[in-house]
């Protein structure tokens, strides 16, 4: 009693008026744990603040969970009849309610930085997890605020044409200013594009905000993250050579820091810019996600944004999409209007307004003429001698080919050398040395390992503009540039901004632009320009470029390509050779030893015209060819480790190169072609079939020469070819085993945007030439002779449908996948179906593989043309499945064999169920053991292609292919978006086609529940991230899709 009666004393004392202002100050109840007692002197404290409060208006309650709420609302409705509801928090964690109370307090709002939690709530951003973040410059809720940056000089920076800073953002918000000029495309973004990514099904979602250079699309970027800063975590990768990895992990941070182990509420956006293609975005992407798998994020929404700021080298408007936003050098009436009203304001502040070339470049609506009389009137008597001049002239250069380059203020001083050094002048004046030139650069802050100063030029436009003056009007050419720049040891010898400025100058030498033309792509645009405008003088850059950067394989590759395409053999190797001595693990290099090879002896066939070749010409071509071969099967090796380890590092998602398995192919093209020219194979059909039954080992060269008539004249080209029987008898099989490669890699694995890039589509162009001249070889049967045999007539018909089956790549089933991806005519497909018939129904032996890719094509056949004539019963196609289930499997079967088994044997409601479905775990089991048997070599940075999905109908019908998912799509474009966003399993068409399946998740897992009561199958969810969050044992439906690596759970809806 005493107690009590000294608690309500203290009580009654601190709520006199005379110590605490009423109705200015709040009693706060923090509950750590758990009330649950109607005796705990808390609720007792309760009640006398009440009473002395006269109600609960001044009163908080901030609870420790959900739990600990429910609790003490009860315990209090209970005992005083009041809800408590209204004045307490319990969805907060500590954090959060720490930062939103610091927050409104002015001092500390300025001293502190806060992140976004949702619901208006924030929390602190201590500088200990900031400094952790090192890879990502944080735009805070309270950015700027209570800062000290000069307005004036940082507002003439960017009107010159800096880099856009928070500060611009800032200072535009302040009385007495103008609003930031918003472009036509923010709302756009912010309205649309955005509310649409965050329906989308994914953990990490981007998009691409796709500019000219110059034309202000960075600052669009940052203009969108100021405006969304309460919305979003928002943050900007400071470098895009980052590692991914590490970047991904100080995402995931920054989405999760402040909530403790609850879900995060506020998406991260984040901005990328200086990317090269969209494959590295894609990376970057996986990279997240497998982060937030790790960190057992759900994704029912995306968690992270990425804005991709993506320059173009075209100018060409591209059509504007939800994932692809245009904006090009070209304002509308409303851009300009607002551009006019800044222009007066700029005008009242500075007298020094026409210099500001930024603004002025975009005011004047990007003005050829306007950009044209700037840079002619500021180089007005260029002297290349002086050193000044000099510097803007390598500045320019680097501008035009490595957008963005800079050099730091130290390298310049030190080059400018005699030139007093103004280290008591500001970052904004010691530009000043520069003299007349001064007005087309600035400087700007760079963060890289060390945080320096750098000067850059202002806009790319001007720097293009100079370029053409320097060529023009003073004769300084591109090449006497880039060699000023390799030759000048002061250029590469200052420590800040060393990195960055080799990396700039590498790429600007190194770095190809692919395009449709590939003319354009052979070497990086400098090298191709500087060709154009002096030829001969490319040479001497490569050469100097080759002496500075000493211990660098990839320039002597592009030595070895120079000198390649000048047919300059010699010279090729010495680079190539170069190149794989300093890096001798590298596919692509080891790759262009076989390249270099190949082309010396496609020169070789091509110069000699004389037909029939010599036999001394056929021996060293087909030394030639081996060595090609070798080559390359080495490349081959070092690009499947490479892949090997990229797999377990996972890391790094390139993909496997597969130029060397193409480079292989194309040189064994290149000896039949060689063959062809050699009096033994030249003409005439049994001729042409003579050299496809030596080269598929059926028939030895002794044999040829044995029955030939003028065998002694052709003595001295049996005597070479017997010195490459082994390498000429395997000829066949090699090839074969290239295209059944390649075709697999093709068909049953994607990229993760589902679409194929440029490097993949010239890749399947080359497969294609080269396997016409295989099929035209190696799959017609044209001896005469042959026919008039009777007896022989079933074994020749046998022999000719295999050959047909060959031609059409339809031997293998990866083969007869793809005639699904190609659109193979029902016509064909029953042709096929009727070839595969009649060898399995003939011939005297028949291979398991034969009865595999029979039971493939009668799957495609119905998806091509359903109710064929030619479709075998779905009943007894099951039975011979489980025939040959039962039969010895050869061990490069299983794969094959177990996917389509896991198809047609997945039990369906009301369809007949074999006695083999009972083992249908085991046989997922094995295809995904064969999976990574088969794929582990080149599935890195890959995804298993859904061949199909489990449809509604019975049968055949059960097996609905990707192709008839796309056709319920009308807009074909979109086709890849959909897919993307998960909202084409949102088409009323596809949902009336595949069929919902319900399961329980069980860790990563989803046990799928089938017709079969005591047959649950684990079934792994299209993105692991899909299942985090959702608790064991919860129900969920999907969709199936069956890929090669075993079948896996579509929309997951919980």
């Amino acid at each position: 009693m005493d107690k009590g009666a000294s608690v309500r004393d203290v009580i009654s004392f601190l709520c006199r008026k005379d110590m605490l202002p009423n109705k200015r100050y709040l009693v706060v109840f923090l509950l750590l744990s758990t009330v649950g007692e109607h005796s705990d002197p808390l609720l007792e404290t309760f009640s006398i603040f009440r009473q002395e409060l006269k109600g609960i208006e001044q009163i908080l309650c901030i609870c420790e969970n959900e739990n600990a709420f429910t609790c003490w609302k009860d315990l209090i409705k209970a005992r005083y009849g009041i809800d408590i509801s209204g004045r307490c928090i319990y969805q907060l964690s500590f954090a959060e309610i720490g930062g939103t109370i610091l927050s409104l307090l002015s001092e500390n709002r300025k001293a502190c930085r806060f992140l976004p939690c949702g619901g208006g709530s924030k929390v602190l951003l201590e500088k200990k997890v900031e400094g952790s973040l090192s890879a990502l410059d944080v735009l805070c809720v309270n950015q700027c605020e209570g800062g000290n940056g000069d307005m004036a000089t940082i507002e003439e920076n960017f009107y010159k044409g800096g880099k856009v800073s928070w500060w611009n953002f800032f200072f535009s918000e302040q009385p007495g200013c103008t609003p930031f000029i918003k472009r036509d495309k923010f709302d756009f973004i912010v309205n649309t594009v955005i509310p649409d990514l965050r329906s989308w099904r994914k953990v990490c979602a981007s998009f691409n905000l796709q500019h000219v250079t110059g034309c202000g699309g960075t600052t669009l970027a940052k203009h969108i993250l100021w405006n969304l800063k309460n919305d979003f975590r928002c943050a900007v990768l400071k470098d895009h050579h980052s590692d991914m990895a590490a970047t991904a992990v100080q995402v995931v941070k920054l989405l999760t820091f402040g909530y403790n182990e609850l879900p995060p509420q506020i998406p991260v956006l984040l901005m990328i810019d200086g990317f090269g293609d969209t494959d590295m975005v894609s990376d970057l992407q996986q990279c997240i996600e497998q982060q937030c798998v790790k960190a057992k994020i759900q994704s029912t929404s995306p968690k992270v944004i990425i804005l991709n700021c993506m320059r173009l080298e075209s100018e060409e408007q591209t059509e504007t999409t939800v994932e692809d936003v245009f904006i090009g050098n070209k304002l509308s009436d409303n851009e300009q209007r607002l551009f006019e009203q800044k222009l007066v304001e700029i005008e009242k502040t500075y007298k020094n307004a026409e210099t500001f070339y930024g603004f002025m470049i975009m005011k004047k609506n990007f003005l050829p003429e306007y950009i044209q009389s700037v840079a002619r009137n500021t180089l007005k008597g260029f002297n290349i001698s002086q050193k000044n001049a000099q510097l803007i002239a390598v500045l320019v250069l680097l501008d035009v080919y490595c957008k963005g380059a800079s050099l730091s203020v130290s390298l310049c001083e030190d080059f400018l050398g005699s030139q007093p050094k103004p280290f008591c002048r500001t970052d904004a004046k010691w530009t000043d040395v520069f003299g007349k030139f001064s007005t087309l650069i600035n400087s700007d802050i760079v963060e890289a390992e060390v945080r320096y100063t750098a000067v850059k030029m202002i806009h790319s436009s001007i720097s293009w503009h100079c370029l053409q003056e320097l060529t023009t009007t003073y004769n300084v050419q591109r090449s006497e540039i880039a060699n000023l720049l390799l030759n000048t040891d002061t250029f590469f010898e200052c420590t800040q901004g060393k990195r960055k400025l080799t990396e700039a100058v590498h790429d600007m030498l190194v770095k190809r632009r692919h395009t449709n033309n590939d003319e354009d792509s052979q070497f990086s645009p400098l090298i191709q320009d500087i060709k154009k405008e002096s030829t001969g003088f490319e040479e001497i850059v490569l050469n100097n470029a080759a002496k500075r950067f000493e211990k660098d394989a990839f320039l002597r590759q592009v030595l070895a390509r120079y000198y390649l395409k000048d047919n300059n053999f010699k010279e090729a190797k010495f680079w190539a050779s170069e190149a794989k001595c300093i890096l001798r693990d590298n596919s692509y290099i080891a790759d262009t030893t076989g390249q270099v090879i190949k082309r010396e002896l496609k020169n070789a066939i091509y110069t000699d015209k004389e037909v029939p070749i010599k036999s001394e010409k056929l021996n060293v071509l087909l030394k030639m060819a081996v060595s090609a071969t070798d080559a390359f099967n080495v490349a081959q090796d070092l690009a499947k480790k490479e892949s090997l380890n990229r797999l377990q590092k996972r890391t790094d998602n390139c993909h496997f190169n597969s130029s060397a398995c193409i480079g292989e192919v194309q040189v064994a093209v290149i000896v039949i072609e060689i063959l062809g020219k050699t009096p033994i194979f030249s003409s005439g059909n049994v001729h042409h079939d003579i050299m496809s039954r030596v080269l598929s080992r059926e028939i030895t060269i002794q044999q040829v020469e044995t029955n030939d008539p003028k065998r002694n004249k052709h003595t001295p080209y049996y005597v070479v070819l017997r010195g490459f029987e082994e390498f000429l008898c395997s000829l066949r099989i090699r090839m074969k085993k290239q295209f059944n490669f390649l075709e697999n890699f093709f068909v049953n694995l994607r990229s993760s945007s589902g679409e194929r890039g440029r490097h993949e589509l010239v890749a399947l162009e080359e497969v294609f030439k080269c396997f016409k001249r295989y099929s035209d070889l190696f799959c017609r049967t044209d001896s005469k002779d042959l026919l008039r045999n009777k007896t022989m007539n079933i074994m020749l018909q046998v022999h000719q449908a295999r050959q047909y089956l060959d031609m059409r790549k339809v031997d293998t089933h990866s083969g007869v996948l793809n005639c699904l991806s190609i659109g193979t005519s029902s016509e064909i497909m029953e042709k096929i179906a009727r070839q595969c018939k009649f060898v399995l129904e003939k011939a005297t032996t028949v291979s398991v593989r034969e009865k595999i890719n029979y039971i493939y094509v009668n799957v495609v056949l119905n998806c091509t043309k359903p109710g064929s004539q030619l479709c075998v019963a779905y009943k007894i196609l099951v039975d011979n499945l489980c025939k040959v289930l039962c039969g010895q499997i050869p061990l490069e079967d299983h794969l094959a064999l177990h996917f389509i088994t896991v198809c047609l044997l997945w039990p369906h409601v009301s369809s007949f169920s074999p006695a083999e479905t009972k083992r249908l775990e085991f046989y997922i089991s094995q295809m995904i053991i064969s999976y990574h048997a088969v794929m582990q070599e080149v599935c890195n940075g890959k995804w298993p292609v859904v061949h199909f999905y489990l449809g509604k109908k019975q049968g055949y019908g059960q097996l609905i292919h990707h192709a008839a998912i796309q056709s319920c799509i009308k807009e074909p474009a979109q086709i890849c978006s959909l897919f993307k966003n998960g909202k084409i399993w949102k088409d009323k068409e596809v949902e009336a086609l595949l069929c919902r399946v319900t399961g329980e998740v069980q860790d990563n897992v989803i046990l799928a529940e089938t017709c079969i009561s005591d047959l649950k199958i684990k079934v792994h969810p299209m993105y692991r991230n899909q299942l985090s969050g959702i608790a064991y044992g919860s129900k969920v439906s999907f969709f199936l899709g069956f890929s090669m690596k075993g079948p896996l759970a579509i929309d997951i809806e919980s």
